[in-house]
């Protein structure tokens, strides 16, 4: 088969997409998206109210505030459901077998019992809050906010836990084989 080429003989361009396939996204990954948009119409809102019509509505900062908290917390769950946080396999390369294996089982325990006890300590805030506490500006409690995060820890505890199975099926992880994706099963 021939090599083909980009721009032909007579200097024309020639690509084609590939297709895009969004099966893969899971739910944590539109909702964050929907909270992206929604945090760029704020900030649009504000620049617009403010450099524009000169007369800035003041919600917005802090609105904005909050959404991008939203953002990184909803949107946090998708890094650990690929599981593409930062990790250090170097010493792993250089361990026995047995001891990497039962060492990477501990990490996926220990990130499990991590985020679980976010979660709690997320819920005791909550509580002592009460619904007294409320946002600055905008007459809303604070525990909406909270409850943002809370749902993301909660979403990065379940995610942290169908990602520990699948390293306890395949009888790896990606600190033992980091050129591996959980996609190779």
């Amino acid at each position: 088969m021939a090599e083909e080429k980009i721009i032909d003989d007579e200097g024309h361009f020639h690509v084609e997409d590939e297709v895009v396939d969004l099966s893969s996204t899971i739910a944590e990954g539109w909702a964050a998206l929907g909270l992206f948009w929604l945090l760029a119409l704020t900030v649009f809102y504000q620049f617009v109210t403010r450099y524009v019509l000169n007369d800035s509505a003041s919600w917005t900062e802090e609105i904005a505030r909050y959404l991008l908290i939203a953002v990184v917390f909803v949107g946090a769950t998708i890094g650990v459901a690929k599981n593409s946080q930062i990790q250090v396999d170097f010493f792993y390369r250089h361990m026995p077998v047995a001891v990497a294996r039962w060492l990477s089982r501990a990490v996926d325990v220990l990130r499990i019992a991590f985020f679980a006890t976010a979660v709690v300590l997320t819920g005791q805030m909550m509580l002592k809050l009460g619904s007294n506490t409320r946002m600055t500006i905008v007459d809303a409690p604070m525990n909406l906010v909270y409850g943002v995060v809370l749902l993301g820890f909660a979403a990065m505890t379940f995610r942290s836990i169908q990602v520990a199975l699948v390293h306890w099926r395949r009888g790896y992880s990606v600190l033992e084989r980091p050129m591996t994706t959980l996609a190779d099963q």
